[in-house]
């Protein structure tokens, strides 16, 4: 059951009280939101409409492209909105459905990572098997768990701070609303919820990120059998998706994996997941591999045909 509350809305701070400066820290917001959904959904689109990029890898890379459109929408268009008309206010119910929606994505890209990195391990420590053991069925079963792993997390969050009477009048020192900042807001002792919320994002983090380890040192010991062609086109994929990893995890384990406290960085540090991540993964897993590009060349090619007939 919903707590009593007689807030309606929340105060967003933003990054200044500057409108100025709010207004050009949303422009460049808009320049990165933009080439997060041009160039994710370039990759989704490649991904779907190509014949030849239909490995398991690639079919993993397309959901986590949708994804990454997802997560950065949660956030970075209220942003970019309400800078330009100057309002800094979200009801409640907008703030906790934002809440929702960030660690929804958020939880899914966690494990979608991991779901990747397992792909990794069987398609290098067992290549002979790779396509019985990653066969379609399994590769949809994992996608749904991911799915539903990110649903789970995110109603056990939201549940949380659903639970907490908020009164007065309430100001976020932030750009979206998150389950921190939100403790800090309640007019209720919140040590117990707060230990909760650690122990939910704790676990899956730290579980996604042994499973993560366990794969990638068992395909480095499996790499010393093998010739050096092969050490390095295995090790060029891994690369990549250790990069995406560790740009998702470092800022995210930095904020949701230590006591329930807000800090003044915490807004920057959030931008590295929400807004970077998202905006770096088609260059580092997609647009320096050559099946890729041949495949959006391709794409296009068809696209500018299609259009002038």
């Amino acid at each position: 059951m919903a707590a009593k509350n007689n807030v309606t809305e929340i105060i967003l701070l933003g990054f200044s009280p500057n409108q100025d400066v709010q207004k050009t820290i949303s422009v460049v917001f808009l320049l990165m939101y933009m080439a997060v959904v041009l160039g994710n959904g370039l990759i989704v689109a490649t991904i779907m409409a190509s014949k030849v990029l239909t490995s398991p890898m690639y079919f993993f890379l397309s959901y986590l492209s949708f994804v990454e459109i997802c997560y950065c929408s949660v956030t970075a268009p209220k942003l970019i909105i309400d800078s330009f008309i100057e309002r800094e206010s979200i009801s409640l119910k907008g703030c906790i459905t934002q809440i929702f929606f960030l660690h929804f994505f958020g939880g899914t890209e966690i494990f979608l990572l991991t779901v990747m990195a397992y792909d990794r391990y069987v398609a290098i420590c067992k290549p002979l098997h790779y396509t019985v053991i990653m066969n379609r069925r399994v590769c949809g079963l994992l996608v749904g768990a991911a799915w539903g792993g990110g649903l789970l997390h995110s109603v056990g969050q939201t549940s949380l701070i659903f639970q907490l009477p908020f009164c007065g009048l309430k100001v976020l020192d932030h750009y979206f609303c998150d389950v921190h900042p939100m403790l800090k807001l309640a007019c209720s002792d919140t040590f117990l919820i707060g230990v909760l919320i650690i122990l939910n994002g704790g676990s899956i983090s730290v579980i996604s990120f042994m499973v993560l380890l366990a794969s990638y040192v068992v395909i480095l010991c499996s790499l010393r059998t093998r010739t050096s062609e092969g050490r390095r086109k295995a090790l060029s994929t891994c690369a990549s998706h250790i990069v995406v990893v560790g740009l998702f995890f470092i800022p995210c384990s930095f904020v949701y994996m230590r006591p329930c406290v807000t800090l003044s960085a915490d807004k920057i540090v959030a931008v590295f997941y929400t807004v970077l991540t998202p905006l770096l993964n088609p260059f580092i897993y997609s647009f320096r591999n050559a099946e890729v590009k041949n495949a959006m060349r391709s794409l296009m090619m068809r696209t500018v045909i299609w259009g002038e007939k």
